[in-house]
């Protein structure tokens, strides 16, 4: 198993971390994430997971990312 972690800028609600989340699970590569939005981050786990795939599913929602 895989472990990315993401920081994401734009979140500013629990709308926004669900809206993330969301878009995050719906990659079958990934098995669990956690969305903090006080971190602004984001904690993927899965197996092969491709970095670049889960930048694009939370840009895709509106905000910006890239992986720390």
């Amino acid at each position: 198993m895989t472990k990315v972690e993401i920081s994401i800028q734009g979140m500013t609600c629990q709308h926004c971390v669900a809206a993330v989340e969301k878009a995050l699970r719906k990659i079958p590569e990934v098995q669990s994430v956690v969305v903090q939005l006080d971190t602004q981050s984001a904690t993927v786990e899965g197996t092969s997971l491709d970095p670049e795939a889960l930048i694009q599913a939370v840009e895709e929602e509106g905000y910006t990312a890239q992986v720390r």
